[in-house]
This record gives structure tokens, C-alpha cells and sequence, in this order.
């Protein structure tokens, strides 16, 4: 399935998570079908697992989930050798989940995790069959009040950065064409926030920027994710693609078209070292220690304990791949003061605020004929209403608002003594009083702006 959509709109992303609590394996053994791809193991508390993909990838979705669950079970002391049983390469089919959480209870597992958004229902009944059992289910919304929960993550705050990574090189390349391949658009919140936080983060450094964005219809589908990259270029003439689909098919089909791209879930600049950007990522390890140290020594407080998760910036749990020698000299510097931004709670993506960066003249308490220019002179490039300011003799980023002056749409940068300020200036009995010098200078701003 293709369609081409445009992508202006901020949606609010809310996920409603409800956690439940279990405590250890059930007694009954079912049959473990022979069609199952299945590691088993031995160990006193077990992991389960059930991925949409190989858990021998190199990249992607399931790779991180592996990579994840894996870390968290070393860090907590249990062996993934022994200890973690996977049924792997499985379908978002109801019996083929059912079977699979079947096999987990019945290989003795004590908590089960499922990676897929369509094992949701499957996995509800598998709670209600073996009650004694954690199911956990990764980018769902379903729970009940013993032993299902759900958990996911803030990734559209990791896809406002890399918007800003591949504004920034459409900028440098004089394209306004990004391409973006999705599995999904507007019938999931998590595809939909994901296409307009990665536009409006492109979008806050090019403001005319445009994202096309072509939609696979699955979670995974390397062929067409590989097609669909191609068409973004042969037919925008994209010169960045992102992409929100599990392989690291787009940012290959980039790397041979001599075009840029940002990944996904994991590092993919191996797959496209002469293309990719940057990425959003995960640390899924961050919720599956959690998760699973909770259900090891406490699992009748497992809900109690661990409450409805969903972790951002500020936990860790999303954040992008270091930036390649491919991005646009700075790109870290901007990307750094949004994250911050985002972490100490000012400001978050979808809160109703845009943010707008540039390079801005500092005029803090510069005194000259008894002139002194106020310290929040600012310039924006689009319609903001906070702005980002770089401060070239400081060497940082720092959030700074006009003062006084209402109903500003496009605030343009002082250089020096610019001929009309001059003449307003000359027309007035400036004083070094700051407060009244604001006010002159926002006088004449307001002429200058309305």
C-alpha cells in the first residue's frame, strides 16, 4: 500500500497504560508446536520473549528488543544462555501468538514479553488463561488488574532530533524535499506523532521543508520499504530519508542513491555509512530491568511498583545514534538545546510551543554614545513563540523572549546600527536607563514588524 501524505498538523500523543501483577510459572506444560522457532534454557527465574523478527538481526526493531532484554538480564545477574526461552519470527497472528505464549508458560517462564503492537489480543487472553504468569506487551494499550501490562516509550522526542539533524543538511544541500517511509500513518498514534514530531523538528530549522511520506501497510516489509524508499527519491527528488519500518532497507536505497537518511530503533550507519545521519533509538534495557527486577523480588507489587510506563529523554529510554561526520557542522550544538529543553520539563514536542533557532547578535549592556541595546535581541526564522538562540561570544544555546513586543510574526536580526534604527534613534532622547531604552527599541521594533 502507498500514499502520499502531507504533514503539517500537530497531534497530541497520549497512550492510556494500565500494569497488572503476577507471581511465578503455571504447572501446566502445553505441547511446543514443531513450526516454532524456540530457545529454551535453564535457570530459577525465566524470560520470555516473542519477536517479529529473527532475534539473530543485526539491526532494527527486534534487534534492540534482543539487545535489551539480554543487557537487563546480565545486568540483573541472570544468564541469557540459560535463563531467557525465545520464540521468535512470529507472525501478529492470534493463534501464532497464542501458541507462542502457550510455549513460553509452558518452558516455565515467569514473565512474558511480546514486541509486536498485534499481539495484543492474543496476549490479553494468554494473561487470563495463566494467571500466575507476567505478560507484558511493548506499544500496546490493553491491561487488566492482575497480570497484563503495557509499556512503551516517548520516541517522537527522539524524532524532533533527528528532524533537525535532516533539516539542517536539506538546508545545506538547497533541497526541501525529505522522504519518509512509514508503517502506518494516521491509524496509529504511534506513526502519527512520529511523522509530525520528525517534521515539525525539520521544520524548526527549515521552515519550508517539505515531507512526503510513503506508508508500507506492515510493521515489516523489507521489499517494499526498499521500493518505496526509491520512489521518495525518483519522484520528489528527496535528499533525506527517514524512515518508521523495522529493516535498514531505506537507509541502504539512500546510500546507493547518494542521498542522506535517518534510521530507526538502532544505529544503522554500518548499513549506510555514506548516508546516515542519525537515528532514533531505543534502550529498551532501561523498562526491562525494571520490569523484570520488580517481577524477580517483589512480583506481588509488580503493578504497585512499576505503575504505567512510559519513559522519554529524561529517563534514557529514547534518545538518537551519535551524530556522523554526514551531518551539517553544528547540528549537535542545536539538537543539544532541544534535548535539554525537553529534559528538565520546559518544553516537549506536542506542548503547543514551536521553537525556532538561528544565529543572534549579542548586545548584552553594550554601551556606546549612551546607547545601551537590550540583552534579548533575537532573530527567528519561522512563526515561534519561544526562540533558540545562539550567542556566538558565549558558545551556547539559550532560550531568550522578546519582551514587550506583541503580535511579532517574523522578528529579523539587528546588525550593528541598522540606517532606520539609527534614524529612529536620532529622533528620541535616549537615556541609560535600561527599563527606558527597552521601551524606545520596542517602539521602534513594533514599526518595523507590524
Amino acid at each position: 500500500m502507498k500514499k502520499f501524505v502531507s504533514i503539517l498538523a500537530v497531534v497530541v500523543l497520549m497512550v492510556a497504560m494500565c500494569f497488572a501483577f503476577a507471581a511465578c510459572s503455571n504447572d501446566e506444560t502445553p505441547d511446543n508446536p514443531d513450526d516454532q522457532n524456540v530457545t529454551d534454557t535453564e535457570g530459577s527465574f525465566k524470560v520470555g520473549a516473542i519477536y517479529i523478527n529473527s532475534k539473530n538481526d543485526t539491526a532494527g526493531y527486534t534487534f534492540k528488543h534482543h539487545a535489551g532484554i539480554t543487557t537487563a538480564m546480565e545486568n540483573l545477574g541472570l544468564d541469557p544462555e540459560t535463563d531467557l526461552v525465545i520464540v521468535d519470527e512470529v507472525d501478529e497472528d492470534y493463534e501464532a501468538v497464542m501458541t507462542a505464549c502457550d510455549t513460553l508458560v509452558g518452558a516455565g517462564c515467569n514473565i512474558v514479553f511480546g514486541i509486536s503492537f498485534g499481539y495484543i489480543d492474543a496476549m490479553e487472553a494468554a494473561a487470563a488463561a495463566y494467571p500466575e504468569v507476567i505478560f507484558s506487551h511493548a506499544t500496546g494499550y490493553k491491561s487488566n488488574d492482575t497480570n497484563f501490562n503495557n509499556y512503551f516509550g516517548r520516541i517522537y522526542q527522539a524524532r524532533y532530533l533527528a528532524g533537525i539533524a535532516a533539516g539542517l543538511k536539506s538546508v545545506e544541500l538547497g533541497n526541501n524535499n525529505i522522504g519518509y517511509v512509514s508503517a502506518y500513518g494516521t491509524e496509529y498514534a504511534e506513526t502519527c506523532s512520529g511523522i509530525n514530531a520528525f517534521t515539525l523538528g525539520a521544520q524548526s530549522v527549515n521552515p519550508d521543508v517539505q515531507v512526503h511520506v510513503n506508508l508500507i501497510g506492515d510493521w515489516a516489509d523489507e521489499e517494499l520499504e526498499k521500493s518505496l524508499s526509491q520512489d521518495l527519491i525518483d519522484t520528489y527528488d528527496c535528499c533525506v530519508i527517514a524512515q518508521h519500518c523495522d529493516s535498514a532497507q531505506p537507509q541502504i536505497v539512500a546510500n546507493d542513491n547518494g542521498v542522506f537518511g535517518c534510521g530507526y530503533n538502532s544505529d544503522m550507519t554500518a548499513d549506510a555509512p555514506e548516508a546516515h545521519l542519525t537515528a532514533p533509538i531505543w534502550h529498551w534495557e532501561v523498562y526491562y530491568q525494571f520490569a523484570m527486577e520488580n517481577a524477580m523480588n517483589d512480583p506481588a507489587n509488580f503493578v504497585a511498583n512499576v505503575g504505567n510506563y512510559y519513559g522519554g529523554l529524561a529517563e534514557n529510554f529514547v534518545d538518537i545514534s551519535p551524530l556522523t561526520d554526514n551531518c551539517v557542522a553544528g547540528t549537535q550544538a542545536y539538537i543539544d538545546a532541544v534535548r535539554a529543553l525537553i529534559v528538565s520539563g520546559d518544553w516537549d514536542v506536542f506542548s503547543g510551543i514551536k521553537l525556532s533557532y538561528d544565529v543572534a547578535e549579542w548586545f548584552a549592556h553594550r554601551n556606546e554614545l549612551f546607547y545601551r541595546c537590550p540583552c534579548h535581541v533575537y532573530q527567528g526564522t519561522i512563526h515561534a513563540d519561544k526562540v533558540i538562540a545562539y550567542l556566538p561570544e558565549r558558545s551556547e544555546f539559550e532560550i531568550i523572549q522578546h519582551r514587550n513586543v506583541k503580535d511579532v510574526q517574523e522578528i529579523t536580526p539587528l546588525r550593528g546600527y541598522s540606517p532606520p534604527f539609527n534614524a529612529f534613534k536620532s529622533s528620541k532622547k535616549w537615556v541609560h536607563d535600561e527599563e527606558e531604552s527597552n521601551r524606545y527599541f520596542n517602539e521602534w521594533y513594533q514599526t518595523q514588524n507590524c
